[in-house]
């Protein structure tokens, strides 16, 4: 069957985002910036702003928790764009063959709704979707099968009779990719930008 759309993850496919790009300033030593990382600043932690918590309330919790480390609790959101270190020429190199090539791209991302505004005023490519969906603002995330709904009917308003087997998805996280899959789609675990080419060629598409 045809392929006839293409939505992208960002985060690892699109963009460069680390904490460790703004920890490193802070935390010196690799083991004390680590165990911040893991143990204070978590990535679940986190994950709970992608999915609809305001910053105010995540970063007023953690602190309550740990004021010891109000400082560079604070820091995470207070200087959020330091973490993101720009696009990753590989996939955005897809994504404008696709674009060039005028097959139709969405985005589907697990982000903040209030970083993202950040990313869409600095990062032009991001004009080539014709739709994103943010998880924070949906206050949905993937791999729930719900935001994948959500991602479809915003594919349908642009393609009314697309089937799900017709629209590819690439994320960087297999379980993301996989829980698309499941669902119909042709879902594409991103581990570099050549064997994502590969994949998508194998799929019928020009890119």
């Amino acid at each position: 069957m045809t392929i006839r759309a293409v939505v992208f993850d960002f985060g690892g496919v699109l963009f460069d985002w680390s904490p460790h790009h703004l920890y490193r300033q802070l935390i010196p030593g690799d083991q004390e910036r680590q165990w911040f990382l893991d143990d204070i600043c978590t990535q679940a932690w986190n994950t709970e702003q992608d999915a609809g918590r305001t910053l105010a309330e995540a970063t007023h919790s953690l602190i309550a928790a740990y004021p010891q480390h109000e400082a560079l609790i604070r820091a995470y959101y207070e200087r959020w764009h330091e973490m993101l270190r720009g696009p990753l020429a590989g996939g955005v190199a897809i994504l404008e063959d696709l674009h060039e090539a005028n097959v139709p791209l969405f985005g589907l991302t697990n982000w903040s709704a209030e970083t993202f505004p950040y990313a869409r005023a600095n990062y032009p490519f991001l004009q080539y979707f014709r739709n994103i969906v943010v998880s924070g603002e949906v206050k949905l995330i993937k791999p729930d099968p719900a935001i994948y709904r959500v991602s479809l009917d915003q594919v349908r308003a642009h393609l009314p009779d697309i089937q799900p087997e017709e629209v590819v998805f690439i994320d960087d996280v297999a379980e993301n990719a996989n829980a698309a899959t499941a669902l119909g789609w042709r879902g594409i675990h991103h581990v570099s930008p050549e064997q994502t080419r590969r994949e998508l060629q194998a799929l019928g598409v020009s890119v």
